[in-house]
């Protein structure tokens, strides 16, 4: 049975990390770090208990023969933990994320030392081996690949002895990984446009911002391309579809995200009003209300907490993207307030279904800067 844990307290807190400035100025003013160390404490402690916890799994696991029956542990040493692999990947993301944050946090010690258990050169040696046996080509493609070069993004330019092992180690799967998006995307025709873990956009964002980050020129150039021969076309995205009964991403406003990484500020405006002319016309209600989520313990539909945190990251960088006097930018930003503190009292539900990953989008919306 799960436990429940950490009372109205923790909930207290987590409100105060939502600022509600007085103006749209001041709201995309504030999208820096808004955690403080008491909420990454109880962040922290959701990831240290689900990094190493094996059971229960979903493995994504193709067997080329009964050779193959492996515990998840033994097939994914680094990152066997938090249900399924890529939700281990943002939960060590989530922990170098607050240990660079809050070097002092009282789980610090704890932390290093399940990053030094996990992201070994051995492990990943193995995770490697793995990837590239025969019918595993699409394993994790593009959401756990996005993650990991999160990751792998985070502990780049981190000066810390322990960190530049950990981005050492890492070094065989991150370059394995980059290697598939430049082999993959240009032969993937039509962009994925669902609202879970397949979804184009957001795999080509984070792994742009991976490119940017360490000067993949290569990288860069095949993902600029193919989100330009993706999505520079669209207009009248039907975001009345939306969400969807299981999302946890909002199709648009991921695709939104990803084109303000890509176009100049003046193309983006225009480009962005063609794609969500409902935001202008006020009748995009859909995407400005919190998804309901009706049961926390069902897998599939606390995806929508996850929803709710992902709509409001993509609302605020849209925003910080938009011009200053642009009304959608203030509509967005309020939207993006409501959104986040209707799931951020909802990280700590004591249901794993949610606990194993919801901490990690939420200390992503928290600690994301305006672009």
């Amino acid at each position: 049975m799960m436990r429940r844990c950490f009372p109205s307290l923790f909930i207290f807190l987590l409100s105060l990390c939502v600022c509600q400035p007085n103006s749209a100025q001041d709201r995309s003013a504030q999208t820096g770090s808004r955690l403080t160390p008491s909420v990454a404490s109880h962040f922290a402690e959701l990831a240290l208990r689900c990094v190493d916890r094996e059971y229960p799994n979903k493995p994504d696991h193709v067997m080329n023969s009964e050779k193959d029956i492996l515990s998840p542990k033994t097939m994914h040493p680094a990152f066997y933990g938090c249900f399924d692999w890529h939700s281990s990947v943002h939960g060590h993301w989530m922990l170098v994320r607050l240990l660079r944050m809050f070097p002092d946090l009282p789980e610090a010690a704890r932390i290093r030392a399940v990053l030094n258990s996990n992201l070994t050169a051995g492990n990943v040696r193995v995770e490697v081996d793995y990837i590239d046996q025969p019918g595993r080509k699409s394993f994790e493609r593009t959401y756990g690949w996005a993650w990991f070069l999160r990751l792998a993004q985070e502990l780049y330019d981190w000066n810390d002895i322990q960190g530049r092992q950990w981005a050492k180690n890492l070094q065989p799967l991150t370059k394995a990984i980059v290697t598939r998006y430049i082999d993959f995307l240009p032969r993937q025709t039509y962009p994925i446009r669902t609202g879970v873990h397949p979804n184009t956009a957001f795999g080509i964002a984070f792994a742009l911002d991976y490119a940017r980050a360490v000067g993949n020129k290569q990288l860069e150039k095949v993902l600029v391309g193919r989100s330009v021969a993706y999505y520079a076309d669209d207009r009248d995205a039907p975001e009345w579809w939306e969400p969807g009964g299981e999302d946890f991403f909002s199709p648009s406003l991921m695709e939104a995200d990803l084109m303000r990484r890509i176009l100049k500020k003046d193309r983006f405006d225009r480009w962005f009003k063609r794609f969500l002319p409902g935001l202008a016309k006020g009748t995009a209600g859909n995407l400005l209300r919190p998804a309901v989520v009706s049961d926390r313990t069902d897998p599939k539909l606390v995806h929508l907490d996850g929803l709710n945190l992902s709509r409001a990251w993509c609302m605020r960088g849209i925003a910080a993207s938009l011009p200053a006097d642009d009304p959608i930018r203030d509509r967005l930003l309020k939207s993006a307030e409501l959104h986040a503190n209707d799931a951020l009292s909802h990280i700590a539900s004591g249901n794993y279904e949610g606990e194993h990953w919801l901490a990690s989008f939420a200390v992503y919306l928290l600690s994301q800067k305006s672009r």
